[in-house]
């Protein structure tokens, strides 16, 4: 500690001897200083509060019904990007600033000192703006802050009002699209009905229960024909059995299989339709009335059957002469009957088949129908979406065109300014005044270490590395003595002289601004 102390004495001894140059460089360095300070043009800065009021009765009550962005957030964030190159361009037209540009390196120096010069500052939470621009010229500052504020304002409703457009374009583009898928898998759930109808007709019946329905109606008619074979084999029999007449020939079987069978297929369809329905119902009355046709059809045949064969009655008894005609008319209604029964086992078994082979087709149908049906709810459930969000952003553009949704309220219009808000010309003068005296010190140091000298014998010593034998001290006269307490007086005359004009500036520059 005690060589960094007697190091320093040193250097201030070494600097001491050339305080008159660090003086003079200081009163130089400030003097100058000062000059560059008065001379510096004057700017002026304009101002403008501007209040964006965000809250309004309609959010609440639109809540839920209408989008409603975070206009505090979209507020914020033009604030942020405001100051940009396209807005400042268009600044630098709104305000005029472009007449003395001649040529693109001016436009572009305009921009960037404009850019550079511009100040948008909020508050917190408050969505409290301030809009500032310092110039040379008050009225070109003013004018620049009114286009800024107008520039801002127009910003933020243009902006929504551009988002809010290309939504609604966007959804409108999006129903259309959906509109045309919904008609196309409308078109295919169609033709797949149309292809499919016999076998997606069938109701709530499915094909399991009309299968077993079907082969209990085949198990019955296939009863029923064993029973007429077996009636008719017995009744053949019978006829073998009974002596034949041979003075009469055996006429010819007479029958009517087919209209018998259709007799029977009739009665038994109006039987079931008898346990479904009154007997008013029009699908009985039809079916009796094609029953009673049948049957007049069939009295007709016989009538004309036994007018060819000589007038014999069928059935009625005595009229061939003997049983054994009886027993012939018998086994021909056997035959019919076993016919019919043929027919409709026949019919059974073609019905068993063919809902064999539509419900093996059945689980492909459901698979594609459920395939088309899950399209379309989803083309369905899209497109109602979109239009419900069609209609929320209609309500949000109406809301957006109110008053109250966004307002801007301007606190303070951009003012004319009367004085210079820059160059702060009582900070910069002693500061000129203090780098003045640093420049002085520096010189001195400098000095100093360009033409050093020994201050004692022990630094002499040191250097040297040779042994100091003694030291001579000069003599001290009341001459010497009186010529270095002038210097003194001197030397400090010149630091209050220089402190003093320093100190007078400043406060006539206060008075002046004053």
């Amino acid at each position: 500690m005690e060589e960094l102390v007697t190091q320093i004495i040193g250097y201030l001894r070494g600097m001491w001897r050339f305080r008159w140059w660090g003086l003079a460089l200081a009163w130089v360095v400030g003097f100058v200083g000062s000059l560059a300070i008065y001379f510096m043009p004057d700017r002026y800065e304009s101002s403008a509060r501007i209040h964006v009021d965000t809250q309004s009765v309609l959010r609440p009550l639109m809540s839920g019904l209408a989008v409603q962005p975070n206009i505090g957030q979209q507020i914020d964030l033009l604030s942020r990007t405001l100051i940009s190159r396209p807005n400042v361009e268009k600044l630098i037209t709104m305000a005029d600033l472009d007449l003395t540009v001649q040529n693109a390196q001016q436009r572009e120096a305009l921009i960037t000192s404009v850019t550079s010069r511009l100040r948008i500052q909020s508050g917190r939470g408050d969505n409290l703006f301030t809009l500032s621009y310092e110039d040379m010229e008050p009225q070109r500052a003013q004018r620049v802050v009114q286009s800024l504020l107008s520039l801002f304002v127009e910003s933020g409703l243009g902006g929504k009002r551009q988002d809010t457009d290309a939504a609604r374009r966007f959804i409108e583009d999006q129903i259309r699209s959906y509109e045309q898928k919904l008609t196309d898998a409308e078109n295919r759930l169609k033709d797949f009905r149309l292809r499919n109808m016999a076998l997606l007709g069938t109701g709530a019946r499915d094909y399991v229960t009309q299968i077993a329905e079907t082969n209990e109606q085949l198990r019955e008619a296939r009863l029923e024909l064993r029973e007429s074979e077996n009636s008719r084999d017995a009744l053949r029999e019978q006829l073998s059995a009974e002596p034949s007449d041979a003075g009469i020939a055996p006429p010819p079987i007479v029958a009517t299989p087919e209209i018998d069978a259709r007799i029977d297929l009739l009665k038994r369809n109006l039987d079931e339709m008898l346990q479904r329905y009154t007997e008013l119902h029009p699908d009985v009355v039809g079916a009796r009335r094609v029953l009673d046709d049948l049957e007049q059809q069939k009295k007709t045949q016989l009538a004309e059957l036994s007018a060819s064969m000589g007038g014999a009655t069928f059935g009625a008894p005595g009229a061939m002469g003997s049983g054994v005609e009886q027993t012939r008319l018998a086994v021909a209604q056997a035959e019919a009957r076993v016919a019919s029964l043929r027919a409709r086992v026949a019919e059974f078994e073609s019905r068993l088949v063919s809902l064999s082979e539509d419900a093996k087709r059945i689980p492909e149908l459901e698979t594609e129908m459920s395939q088309l049906n899950r399209d379309y709810s989803v083309h369905k459930s899209n497109y109602d979406q979109l239009v419900s969000r069609r209609e929320s952003a209609n309500i949000a553009a109406e809301m957006s065109t109110q008053s109250g949704i966004a307002d801007f309220r301007i606190i303070d219009p951009p003012t004319l300014p009367t004085k210079p808000s820059a160059p702060n010309r009582l900070l910069l003068l002693p500061l000129a005044a203090l780098v003045g005296l640093g420049a002085g010190f520096a010189l001195t140091f400098l000095i100093s270490q360009l033409r050093p000298a020994f201050s004692d014998a022990r630094q002499l010593r040191e250097i040297t590395g040779l042994p100091v034998l003694g030291t001579v001290s000069m003599l001290s006269t009341s001459e010497r003595r009186r010529r270095r307490r002038n210097g003194l007086v001197a030397f400090g005359g010149g630091l209050v002289a220089y402190a003093g004009v320093f100190a007078a500036v400043t406060v006539a520059i206060v008075f002046l601004q004053s």
